[in-house]
C-alpha cells in the first residue's frame, strides 16, 4: 500500500507524520513537499497521512470531511494549500476516493495503532 505523507520536518508539530512514517514497515511511503503538486491524481484510492490539530488519536477522515479539515485558523500556508488542492481535485473529478489519516500534533504516535489503521485501509483498497 502507498501512503502519501505531508508535513514539515523543520517544525515540531507539523513533522509528526514524517517521523511516524519513518517507523512504519510494509508500507510504501511517499514524502510530499508542501510546495509541490500532489502526485496522486487519478488514483482509485489515495491515502494521505498528516498532522491534524485538535485530535488526540489516529483518526481517519474521508472525502466527505474535506470541508471540515480546512477551517480557520490555519497553522501554516501548507494547510490551506493541501486542503484547497484536495477540494479542487475532488470537484473536477480527478480525486476519486481519499482517506486522510490524521495524527495528533500534541502527542506521540502509537505505531501499532497506526499500522492497524493503515492495514484496514489496505483492505479497503483491494475491495
Amino acid at each position: 500500500m502507498k501512503v502519501y505523507v505531508f508535513g514539515n520536518q523543520d517544525e515540531e508539530k507539523d513533522s509528526v507524520a514524517v517521523r511516524a512514517a519513518r517507523r512504519l514497515e510494509d508500507v510504501e511511503v511517499v514524502l510530499v513537499k508542501s510546495n509541490e503538486d500532489v502526485p496522486f491524481v487519478g488514483e482509485e484510492l489515495v491515502v494521505i497521512m498528516d498532522a491534524v490539530e485538535g485530535i488526540d488519536k489516529v483518526t481517519v477522515f474521508d472525502e466527505g470531511d474535506l470541508e471540515k479539515l480546512v477551517l480557520p485558523p490555519r497553522t501554516s500556508a501548507h494547510d490551506y494549500d493541501l486542503g484547497f488542492q484536495l477540494r479542487y481535485l475532488k470537484k473536477i473529478g480527478k480525486l476519486k476516493r481519499v482517506r486522510i489519516v490524521g495524527l495528533s500534533m500534541s502527542g506521540e504516535v502509537k505505531i501499532k495503532e497506526l499500522a492497524a489503521v493503515l492495514a484496514s485501509l489496505g483492505k479497503e483498497a483491494v475491495s
